[in-house]
């Protein structure tokens, strides 16, 4: 990869099971939860009696760092090579995060292959300390006592670490770790417990380094995953009762085959975005990949039924947030829609309850991680009314044209046919409120959030119409197109580009909401339209890319791409995501991936929150997700026909 990230992924299972290395060497900077709040992990490598540091620095500044040759990212795997004292080190970090495989995209166990080699021709004596604080099993270090045990598992050896007092889903919120389950290193050594000279604890194992790839695992046990509707819920990996010591040994016993597994699927992805938009298209999903998989919790609810709930991170941690998931959707279309399927449940599930009032879709169902209903409660101020009526619909549609089938659709019909009249209702002219592009205020007549309710309604008309429902189909689509011809009056600047506002002459804003028109090949828009307000977007490019609309520089890089794919050709799509490319390799931000960021200077979009005493910018959101959709077009899963 010649993209330099941002921030470098290594272990990626969940929100609270995220750790990532924020500098360009492993041995630079200690490594972080997503947030930024420490989790330390030190890799000591001894070459014949003399120790060097090759993961962190945490109280070791005193012993050197060996020499990193080398640091890369594919779609599964974070890898770096170390060089020093005649011996290689290449040390590759793997979550196994196989979408349409729900038993290993659960499975909370991640992998460290540790590989040695001679650079000298000589025999060298080579072996590693790997050792893990205990801020990976609390939300900041000290919280509580800590209780540890080593534990043998056949020819493994491993160490678990938790806190003395479980808060078992306690909390909710954004800026939290784990403060329950229990955190296990495992590998072929021996195993230790520490205490470092602040009274931080620490488990480790020693392992020597042989002529065959030495295999460490780090697996975390949250026993229950999150609270849905008053019932606490367990992951799909151990829906059945099954125990994570059982899955460690598992883990070590198929990292070859995943392993194989995960290289087909990344070599194709790959090649495919080369294909679709380039090669600087194709290495942005190589390192969205795990970070938009991993901001979910795969859980199951007490039917049985899948659920695959986000937290919204750095925002304000809501959880199975509707206008979060439907930027995130491209990837997960392209992989395995039963995930779209349960990021939608909870909203359906909350929208029938009685403590959902109105006739619109609710925008959440919680704080992460727990789903009793909307953070917002009643404050119709913090809706987006015509927003998430529009991405439910059309979610549910997506699902359908991928899946050809509309039976989850069918489920929830009475629903979707109020939601569909509220975007007949009020779509066309949108009163002044939210959409998804919240963190620019409220906004009367948008022209973006119209589009939206033209494609909520084109949506719904396709699911009519593989229900068998033809003149209702025509109905719905006839009405899409109506719009969509009256939409182009009413927003045109007279120049060949279109307003933000209906009512705000000479601004501009990414449109990108009509994408889906492209996708479905409905052709509800003229092409004449999207061309010329395409080309008049590159009068507004910055360096680092397009802005969001004429208010601020900022954009966001999931819009950006779905601005791009409305392009005709692929040399115009990799013209317009080149320079958000640019942004990401030179970012001095050193954090996951953002999708909000100045389009001036490159750095990421931020916000102090006063409740939380922190400075928050969007990070490691699965609305990165959202950049699979140029790859989703050229796979053409969307197409359905002209109506």
């Amino acid at each position: 990869m010649r993209l330099r990230p941002p921030a470098y992924p290594l272990i990626t299972i969940d929100p609270n099971f995220s750790i990532w290395s924020a500098s360009d060497k492993l041995t630079d900077t200690d490594t972080v939860h997503w947030t930024g709040s420490p989790v330390i992990i030190s890799g000591i490598a001894v070459i014949d009696g003399k120790e060097m540091r090759v993961i962190g620095k945490y109280g070791n500044e005193l012993v050197p760092s060996m020499k990193q040759i080398s640091a890369d990212c594919s779609t599964f795997s974070t890898e770096y090579v170390f060089q020093d004292a005649g011996v290689r080190l290449i040390l590759k970090f793997t979550s196994a995060l196989i979408p349409d495989d729900l038993y290993h995209l659960s499975r909370p166990v991640s992998y460290l292959e540790v590989r040695r080699e001679s650079t000298d021709g000589k025999k060298h004596n080579v072996s590693l300390r790997l050792s893990v604080s205990e801020q990976i099993c609390m939300n900041i270090k000290g919280d509580d006592d800590v209780v540890t045990e080593k534990i043998s598992l056949g020819k493994l050896s491993s160490v678990s670490m938790g806190r003395k007092n479980q808060q078992m889903l306690v909390r909710s919120g954004d800026n939290l770790r784990a403060e329950w389950g229990y955190f296990y290193l495992t590998g072929e050594g021996e195993t230790f417990v520490t205490v470092d000279g602040e009274g931080m604890n620490f488990v480790g194992i020693n392992s020597e380094l042989g002529n065959k790839p030495s295999l460490f695992t780090f697996a975390y046990d949250d026993i229950k995953s999150v609270e849905y509707f008053h019932k606490q819920l367990t992951s799909y990996w151990n829906k059945n009762g099954e125990n994570i010591r059982d899955e460690i040994v598992k883990a070590h016993g198929d990292y070859k085959v995943v392993c194989r597994r995960c290289s087909e699927i990344a070599d194709r992805l790959f090649i495919d975005a080369v294909r679709a938009g380039g090669e600087k298209y194709a290495e942005m999903l190589e390192l969205a990949f795990r970070q938009a998989v991993a901001a979910h919790k795969v859980a199951v609810d007490e039917n049985g039924e899948i659920l695959f709930i986000s937290k919204e991170c750095f925002s304000n941690g809501c959880a199975a947030t509707v206008d979060v998931s439907y930027p995130s959707i491209p990837l997960f279309l392209l992989y395995n829609p039963e995930l779209v399927k349960g990021m939608m449940r909870p909203i359906y599930k909350f929208a029938r309850s009685e403590d959902w009032k109105y006739d619109f879709a609710p925008h959440d169902a919680g704080r992460y991680p727990i789903l009793n209903g909307q953070a917002y409660g009643a404050n119709i101020e913090r809706q987006m009314p015509v927003e998430e009526c529009g991405n439910m619909i059309i979610m549910e549609a997506t699902v359908a044209i991928a899946t050809g089938d509309v039976s989850f659709a069918a489920e929830h019909m009475d629903i979707l046919e109020k939601w569909v009249k509220y975007l007949i209702e009020n779509g066309k002219d949108p009163e002044n409120q939210l959409c998804t592009d919240d963190f620019a205020g409220h906004l009367a007549h948008n022209c973006n959030l119209s589009l939206k309710a033209i494609m909520g309604i084109a949506g719904f008309g396709i699911i009519k119409g593989m229900s068998g429902q033809k003149r209702e189909e025509k109905k719905y689509l006839t009405m899409a197109r109506s719009m969509a011809l009256d939409w182009t009056k009413r927003a045109s600047n007279g120049d060949g580009s279109y307003r933000l506002a209906f009512d705000k002459p000479d601004t501009f804003s990414m449109k990108y909401n009509i994408v889906w028109d492209k996708l479905f090949g409905t052709g509800l828009m003229p092409r004449e339209v999207l061309t010329s307000e395409l080309s008049s977007n590159r009068k507004h490019m910055n360096m680092y890319g397009l802005p969001l609309d004429n208010r601020k520089d900022y954009t966001k890089s999931d819009w950006l791409v779905w601005t791009a794919t409305l392009a005709d050709d692929r040399e115009e799509f990799e013209s317009i995501i080149e320079p958000m490319w640019n942004a990401y390799n030179s970012m001095t931000s050193r954090v996951p991936m953002t999708d909000w960021y100045s389009t001036i200077t490159g750095f990421h979009h931020s916000s102090f929150s006063k409740s939380e005493n922190i400075e928050k910018s969007f990070r490691n959101r699965t609305v990165i997700g959202g950049l699979f959709i140029k790859l989703l077009e050229y796979r053409g899963v969307l197409n359905v026909k002209k109506i």
